[in-house]
């Protein structure tokens, strides 16, 4: 139920008094509070009009949170919607409602929030109106703009997005940059934000009082993706990436913007199991998901990585008849869903970085029998996964798009890795007449996020599955387009295989409080050979123990796992047993401790079962923590499957060494977790009655 009220206020200079039709009409006062809490008393936005600039202010618990900070938008052709405004309505509504999800970390979101719109106009002879809602969570809060039609031209042009985030001090944050080439492919770094220039979102944050809190965006739609420009000392604002003429974003109206989001947690924990981003985005669109099935894969991946195998036609070419069909037998004896297959499709000889118009999505290399190996993965039980690599050419994906999704379906093919392996400014935006370039465009620019989504939305319509590697960021459309199960979008496991230094012990414990914020990551886990040799300069390795590359499929979601090693390297493996056990679909997730940069623990129970699982890593430091397991169900026994770091483990010097134990516990059991630098812990707890 929403509670309008009209705003008829007096100036404070002086009244001016107008009669029509014996209605009395009044200017407005210099400054206009409206404000809400969310329904737990915890979180405060307060929307301030001052000398007609807009502004808004975030408190926890009475402490200031966000100081006031500006709102507002300036156009290329039009006047700025930023000052010179008023208030013509304000509405309030109350939101409290549970959603089920198709898939996810968590099956019942629970959706509780109050919210106010604003509604904002010029002073033009046609004024033109802005609308601002707000929502307060008591996890957080978010706001958004709608542009509406009314006075203006129905064609806009953003240039610049004014919100800014006014910071109440030098918090601690844990950032990768914008506007570089690799992409979101980069190390965390951890400083104040005095240090920071413009990052990425999710940004997290500490304060100083030990308030976490990490600045994002929900429901990424036919506009710019947001990054945070550092503009002053505890100032950061909305950045959003550009198109190829500086235009950051055009359109027709009305226009809304994605929602800005603030989670704020007690713990880092608590940013981990806020649903906010979810919440601001529209429900389900997919009418039967019956065909989306979370699951674990398999593939011929990790072989190019360490060059046992090539992308490229030649003597060992991966994606061959025999081959594949070997990664079929493995799936189909081991329970998986899928099997990935890389460099199946004609594009991948001589410079394929380059081959951006040369790649054929549906014609195979003549040693890779497509149709007939597609036929044997679904009398297996499994299915093959359709490769795209784009190598950024967008329009020769586009164009043969609708035809190879249509062939992939008619073969019971049902999850696509899509890939766009570019620089973040080289992608070449053509006329799809002329094919003559327009633009260099970014990867996370509008015409990009329209990209993307356009792929999501033909691939639903052929039941396609979709894992986008190189993708825009996650903003909770995984909500609306369920088939959007997984992204890249950090450094995953290949950089293990050929980056200096590979991922750092900490890269883990960082992840699930920054990137995985946003939404699942193919990050690849479960690489058993951690040592391994290739032809590369100098020799790499994986920096986890063995144990650590269990607990990774715990605390790094993903709805669909891939088993990323050599299937060889598994047999007669007993740690196998946990990845072949673990689920993709959970019901509960739980963070039982987490100190950003050096350790986390989760559980998860499954959605199909009455298991919980645990993982549980640390940085480069061994260490002991003690967690309870009250998680449990009281009066209940569970078999503890215990997969540890033996106490001789080691990342660097014994990686390999690995005890498996099982004991009974119930929920009053307080149990040690035993990590050896740069290690992990997995445990499966199942009923034992």
């Amino acid at each position: 139920m929403y509670l309008k009220s009209r705003i008829l206020v007096a100036a404070s200079l002086a009244t001016l008094l107008l009669s029509c039709a014996g209605v009395q009409q009044v200017t407005q006062t210099v400054t206009i509070t409206e404000s809400i809490t969310s329904p737990g008393g915890v979180n405060t936005i307060t929307f301030t009009l001052s000398e007609g600039m807009p502004s808004y202010r975030v408190d926890r618990d009475g402490e200031v949170v966000i100081l006031p900070s500006r709102l507002g938008y300036l156009f290329k052709y039009q006047p700025p919607l930023d000052r010179d405004l008023r208030v013509v309505e304000v509405s309030r509504d109350t939101v409290n409602e549970t959603w089920t999800q198709v898939w996810g970390e968590e099956k019942e979101i629970l959706d509780n929030h109050v919210g106010m719109s604003i509604l904002l106009e010029d002073a033009s002879p046609t004024p033109r109106r802005l609308e601002v809602q707000f929502r307060a969570y008591d996890d957080g809060i978010a706001f958004r703009y709608i542009l509406h039609g009314d006075g203006q031209p129905k064609h806009v042009e953003i240039m610049d997005e004014v919100t800014e985030f006014q910071l109440a001090g030098d918090h601690s944050a844990w950032w990768i940059p914008a506007y570089a080439w690799n992409r979101y492919e980069y190390l965390l770094t951890n400083s104040p934000v005095s240090e920071l220039d413009t990052v990425h979102t999710p940004l997290t944050m500490e304060t100083a009082d030990g308030l976490f809190l990490s600045f994002h965006e929900a429901a990424l739609t036919d506009f710019a993706s947001m990054t945070l420009a550092h503009t002053g000392e505890n100032l950061l604002k909305a950045d959003l990436v550009p198109w190829s003429d500086g235009v950051k974003v055009r359109g027709e109206l009305p226009m809304k913007s994605p929602w800005r989001t603030i989670q704020i947690g007690e713990s880092a924990g608590d940013l981990v199991t806020s649903y906010l981003i979810l919440n601001c985005n529209e429900p389900n669109k997919i009418e039967d998901t019956s065909w989306i099935e979370p699951g674990k894969y398999v593939g011929i991946w990790w072989g190019m990585h360490i060059r046992t195998m090539s992308w490229n036609s030649g003597d060992i070419h991966g994606a061959t008849t025999e081959n594949t069909k070997r990664y079929i037998d493995f799936a189909s004896a081991h329970g998986f869903k899928g099997v990935l297959v890389e460099g199946w499709n004609l594009g991948w000889d001589g410079d394929w970085s380059a081959n951006a118009d040369s790649f054929s999505f549906t014609q195979p290399y003549p040693d890779y029998d497509f149709v007939g190996l597609a036929k044997y993965a679904r009398e297996k039980g499994t299915r093959l996964i359709a490769h795209n690599e784009t190598s950024i050419g967008i329009l020769n994906y586009e164009q043969q798009m609708e035809n190879a999704f249509k062939l992939y379906e008619s073969l019971g093919i049902n999850t696509i890795k899509s890939g766009y392996v570019g620089h973040g400014r080289e992608i070449k935006r053509r006329d799809p007449l002329t094919g003559k370039v327009l633009g260099l465009e970014w990867h996370h620019g509008q015409w990009m996020v329209n990209h993307y989504r356009h792929v999501v939305e033909t691939a639903a319509k052929y039941h396609l599955m979709l894992d986008v590697h190189e993708p825009i960021k996650d903003t909770g459309i995984r909500r609306t387009w369920p088939n959007m199960m997984s992204r890249e979008g950090a450094r995953g496991q290949e950089f293990n295989a050929w980056s200096t230094g590979g991922n750092p012990p900490d890269h883990y414990t960082i992840l699930p409080f920054t990137r995985l914020l946003a939404g699942p990551f193919d990050y690849t886990p479960g690489v058993f050979d951690l040592t391994f040799k290739n032809n590369h300069e100098p020799p790499f390795r994986v920096n986890t123990t063995l144990a650590k590359q269990l607990a990774n499929y715990v605390v790094i979601y993903s709805p669909l796992h891939m088993a990323a090693d050599l299937v060889e390297n598994y047999e007669g493996k007993p740690e196998f047993k946990f990845i072949e056990d673990v689920p993709t679909d959970w019901e509960k997730t739980l963070v039982l401790n987490g100190v950003i940069g050096d350790y986390t623990t989760f559980v998860r129970k499954d959605r199909n079962s009455d298991d919980w699982y645990l993982g549980s890593v640390t940085d480069e430091n061994g260490r002991t923590l003690t967690v309870s397991l009250d998680f449990l169900e009281p009066g209940k026994s569970y078999l503890a499957e215990i997969y540890a770091d033996a106490t001789d483990a080691d990342w660097v010097t014994n990686p390999y060494a690995t005890d498996l134990s099982q004991e009974t516990v119930t929920s009053e059991t307080v149990m040690e977790l035993q990590l050896a630098p740069g290690g992990g812990q997995a445990i499966r707890f199942s009923p034992a009655d």
